[in-house]
């Protein structure tokens, strides 16, 4: 009998393990054929150079998602009596056509099921009469709704605002909604933006080259401008448009005067007239002395009737050119750039007087409160300290624009703290897009976590709950004007950007500026349905890559609070530099910043409780420890490591970091496009190179103060710290 179980038993476990290698067998030959389906697939596929950005309209590949699509939009009825609906008809043409292989038909009413209304009561008698008045008032100028009704009987699909602005972006949004394959049943969205000015920053030269670009040369062709109107124009306004982005300054804050002389207005009147139907106004960035260099005069004085004078002249013929012309962006008194206190005035007087010029108009004067002097002992406190005596001595017209931290877009910093302190005076956050000091255009690094670090940090301005976000909509303080500004810096590259990821932080500061409160992880699973793909596979990889991007970037190059460690060309690491010194101030005791009431006492500039938390060596969050303390090695961590070792282990995180992210990339090899596919592939690669050698070189230079080992069971650097500093002084080009 046990002989017979035994042989039984045999059998089956004979039988058992026949029938797992074959499925084993099947399952990788079927996921062999599907890889070298999808491999084929995307091979075949038409070659994409990112051109498109988020507005990638490539046709939907769910067919039950076509063919409900398809059946919901046959018809449009749109009345086309502005430039801006006349937009609106050519991007749902071109959405439609692309993603959904139809052109639907526009008519005049509705005669059939699966009609698009777009309009507003005072164009669309069907908008009208469908009694959401009471919706559209809480919209203001800019929002919009989109909702399913049934009219006369027939399933429709409504987009109603206020405005043809309103309408314009309603029909983005729903384009955006059928992008990233969200369901219609039952639709109803309300949307409205958080913040009146949305605003993009160029830092454009007259001989187009662009400070801080890593895109190629500037967008705007001086040379063929006003007669050549390159089609990349209508193209960056339906960019920026459909992020809701309403302002452009497209010229350099280190100004020079020609952009506000005939010869320029008459250029920039055409970009002006191409940006219109799109809601976004042009803004100037203006030389403070430009009545000197243009206008003869002895000095820019802004007290001076002569000066006053002069500006209103020059205001009256910019708008002769340009009637909606935004206003002027000014960079005074920072860096070298000539403003008021030349004349012994002060940041009120100065940017009041253009105000007054600008004001019959509905101008705005956007004044940057980016301002330090060589000689302050510390160049955080110096914002704070210049512009907190001035609040409520600024017109209505004027906004200040405010870094998002106190210091030069760190890739980390604690948030500026003038955000809260000035109640009286309107305040616009300044973000960077171009990566100035995040690898230029060679490094993947999604900004969304950063922009949502500084937007939710809380000031503390009116108790608990003030956000930075909050005070820049308008909800902590009764702002006339307030709102967010970006660098975008995008250039002639193909794919704009340089880095193909860079697009994902401009897209995320363009959703954010309209809504603070949408996650980065929201945004990011967004732009990379409408960029790369709906294959939850791509998604799932690339949201994993992006999300740790920013993290990564900051432990490779300046973790736990440090700044500034980098070289003049803010690339490469130079932390034995006498100017990275200033910031880091490492020696044999320890590192970092003393901003503690023993130090520059910038803590008393924050409010309750964090002023408190930050000047706490025992409560401050330790990813801002060095900004504001000064520690000695030996520290002991909340990880239990000391200081040293912690800066050691945050070093080579970020490097693992990166190591993570290529191998995350290399396993899409083959489900997207090959084009985008090997250039990010090549970008990691230098990325991880410059990772390794940001990690080197600021080990090895602090091991010479500390002198303490690097932990057992990390990596030893290949070369030694002379290596690297002749590397950074004679072989690395930027």
């Amino acid at each position: 009998m046990t002989t017979r179980l035994s042989a039984l038993r045999q059998y089956l476990n004979s039988m058992l393990f026949r029938k797992i290698h074959y499925h084993l067998i099947t399952v990788a030959v079927l996921t062999a054929l599907l890889f070298s389906f999808t491999q084929l697939k995307a091979e075949k596929a038409p070659a994409e150079d990112g051109y498109s950005m988020w507005l990638r309209y490539n046709l939907i590949e769910d067919e039950v998602l076509l063919k409900e699509y398809r059946e919901t939009f046959e018809n449009i009825v749109l009345t086309r009596n502005s430039e801006t609906l006349q937009a609106v008809e050519n991007e749902l043409t071109k959405g439609f056509t692309g993603l959904l292989g139809l052109s639907p038909e526009v008519k005049s009413d509705i005669d059939s099921n699966g009609t698009l209304v777009l309009g507003t009561p005072a164009n669309s008698e069907i908008i009208a009469s469908l009694k959401i008045q009471n919706k559209l008032d809480r919209l203001g100028e800019e929002g919009f709704l989109i909702e399913q009704k049934n009219i006369q009987g027939y399933h429709t699909i409504v987009v109603a605002a206020n405005t043809d602005l309103g309408v314009l972006y309603g029909a983005f949004h729903l384009l955006r909604m059928i992008q990233t394959h969200q369901p219609l049943a039952n639709l109803s969205v309300v949307s409205r933006p958080h913040m009146p000015l949305r605003l993009a920053n160029h830092w454009d030269n007259v001989d187009r080259s662009v400070e801080r670009g890593y895109a190629g040369l500037s967008l705007w062709e001086w040379s063929t401008l006003p007669e050549y109107k390159h089609p990349r124009y209508a193209d960056y306004a339906r960019m920026t448009a459909s992020l809701g982005i309403n302002g452009v300054a497209i010229n350099n804050v280190n100004a020079v005067a020609w952009f506000i002389t005939d010869h320029f207005l008459k250029k920039i009147a055409v970009l002006a007239d191409i940006f219109r139907p799109y809601g976004i106004k042009v803004y100037l960035s203006i030389n403070y002395s430009s009545p000197v260099s243009l206008g003869g005069l002895d000095g820019a004085d802004p007290l001076d009737s002569m000066v006053i004078n002069w500006w209103k002249e020059r205001v009256q013929h910019i708008y002769a050119s340009i009637p909606n012309f935004g206003g002027f962006l000014v960079k005074a008194d920072s860096e070298g750039q000539p403003g008021p206190k030349t004349y012994g005035r002060n940041h009120a007087q100065g940017a009041n007087m253009l105000a007054e010029a600008l004001e019959p108009f509905g101008g705005i004067v956007i004044w940057r409160a980016f301002v330090y002097g060589e000689r302050q002992a510390d160049r955080v406190r110096e914002a704070y300290d210049e512009f907190v005596p001035l609040d409520g001595k600024f017109k209505d017209n004027v906004v200040l624009q405010i870094k998002n931290g106190p210091l030069d877009f760190m890739p980390r910093e604690p948030f500026s703290p003038l955000f809260g302190a000035l109640p009286k005076t309107n305040t616009l956050i300044e973000f960077q897009v171009t990566q100035e000091y995040l690898g230029n255009g060679n490094h993947l690094v999604y900004k969304g976590p950063m922009f949502k670090e500084i937007l939710d940090a809380d000031t503390y301005a009116k108790g608990n709950g003030s956000t930075v976000g909050k005070v820049l909509s308008g909800e902590v303080f009764d702002y006339k004007l307030s709102g967010m500004a970006a660098v975008v810096n995008p250039g002639t590259d193909r794919n704009w950007t340089g880095h193909p990821f860079v697009q994902s932080s401009w897209y995320a500061f363009g959703r954010l500026a309209w809504d603070y409160s949408l996650p980065a992880g929201e945004l990011a699973e967004e732009w990379i349905r409408m960029t790369f793909s709906n294959d939850e596979m791509v998604i799932s990889t690339i949201k994993k890559i992006m999300m740790t991007s920013g993290e990564a970037a900051v432990n490779f190059r300046e973790p736990l609070g440090l700044t500034h460690i980098g070289t003049g060309s803010h690339y490469g690491p130079a932390p034995w530099s006498n100017r990275s010194n200033r910031f880091h101030q490492a020696d044999k005791y320890g590192i970092g910043f003393d901003r503690t009431i023993n130090g520059s006492n910038a803590v008393e500039q924050y409010y309750p409780p964090l002023n408190d938390i930050f000047n706490d060596i025992d409560r401050i969050p330790e990813k801002y420890l060095l900004w504001f303390h000064h520690v000695s090695w030996n520290h002991q961590m909340k990880s239990g490591h000391t200081l040293w070792e912690e800066l050691v282990y945050k070093y080579y995180e970020g490097v693992e970091q990166v190591r993570q992210m290529q191998a995350e990339w290399d396993s899409l090899e083959g489900m997207i496009d090959r084009q985008r596919f090997q250039h990010v592939k090549a970008l990691l690669e230098i990325q991880e190179c410059d990772a390794v050698r940001w990690r080197n070189s600021c080990v090895l230079y602090f091991q010479t103060l500390s002198e303490l080992p690097i932990p057992e069971g990390l990596e030893q650097p290949k070369h030694d710290l002379d290596y690297y500093k002749e590397l950074e002084r004679k072989v690395y080009v930027p």
